[in-house]
């Protein structure tokens, strides 16, 4: 698995159903998990890639400070990208099928990804793209009309 630099932790009421929906609605496969003491959804932890990439971090809510959005009507302060390979649209067509809310159908996006938005059973945000065409920077600020900043197109 990737090291990655930066890696999101997101957390549910029922974090053991959550990592079972995430890995049969997702694709996602659990890399590390720490069962709870009795059980105490508070004290597990899992940690989860796609594809062999990636770390995503599972835990239940605790201390007050770390809430599902189930918990808290539906807010996210944060949501989480994921790149995948291959076959974005039959990923989304087996999430909506599982129950998921889409929050944008599949679409090609200026900067040469396909993407679709998605809420998880308990409310996380979560977008994936797939990469479907190289776009230079001038390509891409010509189709949104405005200058693009970037140390690495």
């Amino acid at each position: 698995m990737s090291d990655p630099t930066f890696v999101a932790a997101v957390h549910y009421r029922d974090p053991k159903a959550a990592v079972a929906w995430l890995e049969r609605v997702f694709g996602f496969e659990t890399t590390m998990a720490i069962e709870a003491p009795d059980g105490d959804p508070t004290m597990c932890h899992y940690e989860m890639g796609i594809d062999g990439r990636g770390r995503v971090m599972v835990g239940g809510e605790w201390e007050g400070r770390a809430k599902s959005p189930a918990s808290v009507g539906g807010a996210n302060t944060q949501s989480v990208h994921v790149s995948i390979d291959a076959g974005l649209d039959e990923h989304c067509d087996r999430a909506r099928a599982a129950g998921a809310v889409i929050d944008a159908e599949p679409s090609d996006e200026f900067y040469g990804d396909r993407i679709y938005r998605v809420a998880d059973l308990e409310g996380h945000r979560w977008t994936f793209s797939m990469h479907v065409r190289d776009v230079s920077l001038a390509e891409a600020e010509r189709a949104i009309g405005a200058t693009i900043e970037a140390k690495h197109w």
